[in-house]
């Protein structure tokens, strides 16, 4: 199963969704429908996920063509993206993200909400740079940050747009463990087979549990960020007339 930015591979009972677009992995409605069909597939192999992305890069965040165009696309792009959240910390078998590189605002949502976060070493950064360009952040995005960061780390993330490194997005939490860009996958491929011997009705259900309240509030919050996208044009600023 591929499409023509995301492609899906299956072996060992590990599914491997990777996200390449050639450039940026931008994240447009199409890679948000590739996504989206990868872990429908996934689910119904039953399969542990790895998500990764391309040499470099993991997401550079939403589709900024789409989001200056300000029309029905747009909306429909946010929605998927916020919604995107809720479903993948309710995927009922362990998620990997092995973080090639760079990773940025929606990015970084996706990535913090799988189970484990194997970052790369190297001259990357790692930012929810929404209010350094001049967006108030969005709910879900609050939400999933704050379920995964420090408080400190959080409160910086969001208020300030602190670009972290490698080694400081470790420390603050978007990262479980560091490797070698050269050892990432392999390390994710040792980290998705060791999670494969849990129970797997135990995780699913003890992930449901500790993520219910996160979980029922993204589902809240995704149309009021969406009202919000609206109201202030999409891109920040003072709202329409």
């Amino acid at each position: 199963m591929s499409g023509e930015s995301v492609r899906y591979e299956l072996k060992d009972g590990i599914a491997v969704i990777t996200i390449d677009d050639g450039k940026r992995n931008a994240l447009s409605p199409a890679v948000f429908r590739g996504i989206y069909g990868a872990l429908r597939q996934a689910e119904k192999d039953r399969a542990g996920v790895i998500i990764t992305g391309r040499e470099g890069v993991f997401s550079a965040g939403y589709d900024l063509k789409v989001m200056k165009a300000g029309n029905a696309d747009t909306l429909r792009m946010l929605r998927a993206g916020y919604s995107l959240t809720a479903r993948v910390m309710a995927y009922p078998y362990p998620v990997i993200t092995a973080c090639n590189g760079h990773s940025f605002a929606m990015g970084v949502f996706l990535m913090l909400s799988t189970d484990y976060v194997i970052g790369s070493r190297g001259d990357f950064q790692i930012a929810a740079n929404e209010v350094a360009i001049g967006l108030t952040m969005p709910r879900v995005a609050c939400t999933t940050l704050q379920q995964r960061l420090t408080p400190a780390a959080y409160q910086r993330a969001v208020t300030l747009s602190e670009v972290f490194t490698p080694e400081s997005a470790l420390a603050a939490g978007f990262f479980d463990e560091l490797v070698d860009p050269a050892e990432l996958m392999a390390r994710a491929q040792s980290r998705a087979a060791q999670f494969a011997k849990l129970d797997a009705r135990a995780h699913a259900e003890s992930k449901r549990r500790i993520r219910a309240k996160q979980i029922s509030a993204i589902r809240r919050q995704v149309p009021l960020d969406l009202v919000d996208a609206v109201k202030f044009g999409l891109r920040g600023g003072k709202p329409r007339r």
